[in-house]
């Protein structure tokens, strides 16, 4: 592999999702945007990344941050049709 290749190597995207993420944190932390303009902007971007993968209903994907002295937590619960009813394979913890 040379030098340069390193460089241009193409990510995956789950590294480049969170760096994303933890730059958009950041920002509301520093006071940026409004809470409300953070949210409804994750929502846009998460909701076009689950859309690349799994056909879901734009209302049963639930977004909510909490934020704290030490910390926030952004919570993100998706409904995808079909799973929600399917048992765990044997053997399988999930």
């Amino acid at each position: 592999m040379s030098f340069l290749s390193s460089f241009l190597k193409k990510r995956s995207t789950a590294p480049v999702a969170r760096d994303r993420l933890q730059i958009l944190l950041a920002h509301e932390r520093m006071g940026g945007e409004g809470q409300d303009d953070l949210l409804a902007k994750l929502h846009r971007e998460i909701m076009e990344v689950i859309k690349r993968h799994v056909s879901v209903d734009q209302d049963k994907v639930q977004i909510k941050m909490d934020r704290g002295a030490q910390c926030s937590v952004l919570e993100i619960d998706v409904e995808v049709p079909g799973l929600t009813d399917r048992k765990p394979a044997p053997g399988n913890n999930g």
